[in-house]
Order: structure tokens, then C-alpha cells, then sequence
């Protein structure tokens, strides 16, 4: 059996730009050939992961942001990111916040799963958790 494989995650912005650099920068990934900020503003950018699969990012006009876990509009795709111990754990929220991130709820004290839920600047729910 033949399976399809996963190339790329995409996500739905109305700031290709603002969003590709908050992920760069988050996880350390680099531009895609022709990608890059001095290339400009695209309605479609992508960010290589080292390891495979992509992120990718395709310009909206306008995009509901999710009010999830609260609200009415629902996460409808999260991202999950690990670290590997609680100290890197909280050296990783920090940095997510600086760069524009929003906690929207704090598991830190979990003694199962110590984790953080953050909306990116387009609004997208993503974790980063101790596995």
C-alpha cells in the first residue's frame, strides 16, 4: 500500500509576512528558496522544516480569529511543538510572548503534562509542552 505523505502545513493569514517571520523565529527554520523578507510580500510563503514537512502560509483577506477555548469560534487546527524539560518550557514561552504570541491558558503546574496554549499573531491556537 501506497500512502500520500504530508508536505506542508498551511495556514491562513492576512499578514503572510508578519506570520512566517513569528514561526521563523519561534523555531529556527529557514525560508524557502525565494522566500525570504528582501524577496517581499507574497500571498504565499514557506518556512522548511530540517526535519521534513513544511510550514506554509497563504494570504486571507479576512480571517476569523478563534476564541477558543472561550469563545464561539473554534480552534479548528492547532499546532503542538515539545521541548524537553520544564525549565526550557518556560524559556520557550517567554520567547513565544516577545515575539507576539498571547497565552490563552497556563498548564504549567500539570503534573502529567506541563504545557502552555498560545494564539499566534493571526490568531491560530498552537501548544508547546514537556514530552
Amino acid at each position: 500500500m501506497t500512502y500520500p505523505v504530508l508536505r506542508s502545513t498551511v495556514l491562513d493569514t492576512e499578514n503572510t509576512r508578519e506570520l512566517a517571520e513569528f514561526y521563523r523565529q519561534l523555531l529556527g527554520w529557514d525560508y524557502r528558496p525565494g522566500d525570504e523578507p528582501e524577496n517581499g510580500d507574497k500571498d504565499w510563503l514557506m518556512l522548511r522544516n530540517p526535519a521534513g514537512g513544511d510550514l506554509s502560509f497563504q494570504q486571507s483577506e479576512k480571517l476569523e480569529r478563534a476564541t477558543w477555548p472561550e469563545g464561539d469560534v473554534p480552534q479548528q487546527l492547532h499546532l503542538d511543538f515539545s521541548v524537553r524539560d520544564a525549565g526550557t518550557l518556560v524559556e520557550q514561552r517567554e520567547r513565544a510572548l516577545q515575539l507576539g504570541a498571547t497565552l490563552l491558558r497556563d498548564r504549567f503546574d500539570d503534573p502529567e503534562e506541563p504545557l502552555y496554549v498560545f494564539a499566534d499573531p493571526s490568531g491560530h491556537p498552537f501548544c508547546i509542552f514537556v514530552a
